[in-house]
């Protein structure tokens, strides 16, 4: 049905930009993808994720099939175009995503909210193979990016990749941050220190704690 609200993904939007450069197959946008290094802005781990977010395009109107290779010695393959429904359903996505900051949930912040549940040492541990690997990233990242601008794909096309570089240098540094502070004990934590939000009113005898927990909410009457 053509015309029906959009499923928005990222894989979603990159199809549909695919398709406004040109007609392809499923296997030639796979290979762009990975190509031109969007696939560190996209999953397409699987290899069926492009062919089930084709499929989803297609169902609800936003692209079409154009024509089916058939070459001999090669499996047939669908060549893909996208329709007008298609080119909206793109433009509104991007002008809303550009415009619009909205709420995410990442895995990182998720797992920072309950280091408590680590010792110090363990955190730090494993905090400090985070930076290792954001270095490698950013380092793969230089690579990507001064190999393809070398071959003259211009600095547009690789904008998200200078964004993503942006939101890793920043990463880096804050860990850091945090790291020296927990090393230097000016955050830090014990077992007994966590009892506090389980629901002990107190600190139980020979517990220390560097940091101050939230005051707790009076619950309201029923």
């Amino acid at each position: 049905m053509a015309d029906k609200p959009a499923q928005r993904s990222p894989l979603a939007m990159v199809v549909l930009a695919l398709l406004m450069e040109a007609p392809m197959h499923a296997y030639r946008m796979h290979e762009l993808i990975k190509t031109r290094g969007q696939d560190r802005v996209v999953n397409v781990a699987a290899r069926n994720s492009v062919y089930q977010t084709i499929t989803r395009l297609l169902r609800d109107g936003h692209i079409r099939v154009q024509e089916t290779e058939r070459d001999e010695g090669r499996p047939e393959r669908v060549v893909y175009q996208i329709t007008d429904s298609g080119s909206k359903v793109l433009s509104d996505w991007l002008k809303s995503m550009l415009s619009t900051p909205v709420r995410e949930y990442p895995l990182f912040p998720a797992a920072l909210a309950f280091i408590v549940v680590l010792t110090p040492r363990e955190a730090i541990k494993h905090l400090e193979a985070r930076v290792e690997a954001l270095r490698a990233d950013l380092q793969t990242s230089e690579e990507i990016m001064s190999g393809t601008l070398a071959e003259g794909v211009p600095r547009l096309f690789l904008i998200e990749e200078e964004y993503s570089r942006t939101m890793m240098r920043a990463e880096v540094k804050w860990v850091e941050g945090l790291l020296e502070e927990i090393r230097d004990k000016k955050l830090t934590w014990s077992h007994d220190w966590k009892k506090l939000f389980a629901g002990a009113t107190e600190l139980p005898a020979g517990a220390t704690a560097t940091a101050t927990p939230p005051a707790r909410r009076p619950r309201k009457a029923r």
